[in-house]
């Protein structure tokens, strides 16, 4: 008689996901720690790592209500977890989760969102067991994670991911520049970027209607504060184990910056990832239409190679 078999479907395990709140300024600051399956908060050991989220009101996963919609943080979470490490990922001071954290989402500074990671990574490091945790910071979020480094306690190291390599000023600058529409107002652009620079504000009444968001009164300390900071100088100070990550079809910051991270830390790994984009999401196209469509496209999943590379980089043993 022949030998029957019979089909059955294993279920891989699911990462534990897990809601946490640490103390801000005026209320909590909440996030989400995503656990790998068999991981035992008990025993200490496990890498982990915070995501450290890009500007505006970005939230925990990589969204906005200005129309980014990609999930990015999410996935990467995700991806991560099925590589064996743990991941926080949190919503700034006043924004979603975290809106009872400051009356006003603008009233902020470099240092402020710093020093919020700090108390992100004291809490976190507390509940693993571990004796320190990675700084894993997107675009913006690889200056926050810069600036807390400045104090490298309790830290593994730094993962930077579409990070300036210059002022925000000068890639504010390139980014005006590169849209066509902004042409007609690149004069006012550039000396409004000055005299920010120079530490005064702005007044948006003198500029054109398009143009007042942009410099709206209420975000102007924090671009003061912003464009304040050069990330080169802070990165060549430091002695943390450093990943910077570039993809090659960003539109929002360049292979140059990338390239600027590196000089300043030669010891750096610097990694580009072909066909990358800003969202972390692969571009098969030199497309800048297709490229931004991506950014409201929730389905698309993680480009191939970003948390690889994240992942072999952070179990390295040192």
């Amino acid at each position: 008689m022949a030998a029957t078999t019979t089909a059955t479907t294993v279920q891989a395990a699911q990462p534990e996901a897990t809601e946490l709140d640490v103390a801000g300024p005026h209320g909590p600051l909440r996030g989400t720690l995503l656990e790998p399956a068999a991981a035992n908060p008990t025993v200490p050991g496990q890498p982990v790592a915070i995501l450290v989220p890009g500007s505006g009101p970005t939230d925990r996963d990589g969204n906005s209500p200005l129309g980014l919609k990609a999930a990015p943080y999410r996935l990467l979470a995700e991806a991560l977890a099925a590589r064996g490490i743990a991941s926080l990922r949190f919503d700034k001071r006043g924004i979603a989760g975290s809106r009872d954290a400051i009356p006003d989402p603008n009233a902020v500074t470099l240092d402020d969102y710093a020093a919020d990671l700090r108390t992100w990574a004291t809490a976190l490091r507390r509940r693993s067991g571990a004796p320190c945790v990675w700084l894993v910071g997107h675009s913006e979020g690889g200056l926050v994670a810069l600036k807390a480094a400045a104090d490298p306690a309790g830290l593994c190291g730094l993962v930077l991911i579409a990070t300036p390599g210059r002022p925000m000023g000068a890639v504010l600058r390139e980014q005006f520049g590169a849209n066509p529409a902004n042409a007609p107002y690149r004069a006012a652009l550039l000396d409004a970027i000055a005299v920010l620079e120079a530490g005064r504000h702005v007044d948006p009444a003198a500029l054109a209607a398009p143009l007042r968001p942009i410099f709206a009164p209420q975000v102007q300390d924090y671009l003061i504060s912003a464009f304040a900071f050069d990330p080169a100088p802070a990165l060549a100070n430091s002695r943390l184990p450093v990943l910077i990550l570039q993809g090659t079809r960003d539109l929002q910051v360049s292979e140059a910056d990338s390239a600027l991270l590196k000089a300043a830390l030669p010891s750096a790994t610097l990694i580009r990832l072909p066909g990358v984009n800003h969202v972390l999401k692969r571009v098969p196209a030199d497309d800048r239409a297709a490229n931004l469509a991506t950014y409201a496209d929730s389905g698309l999943p993680l480009a191939p190679g970003v948390a690889e590379a994240i992942a072999a980089f952070i179990s390295v043993p040192r």
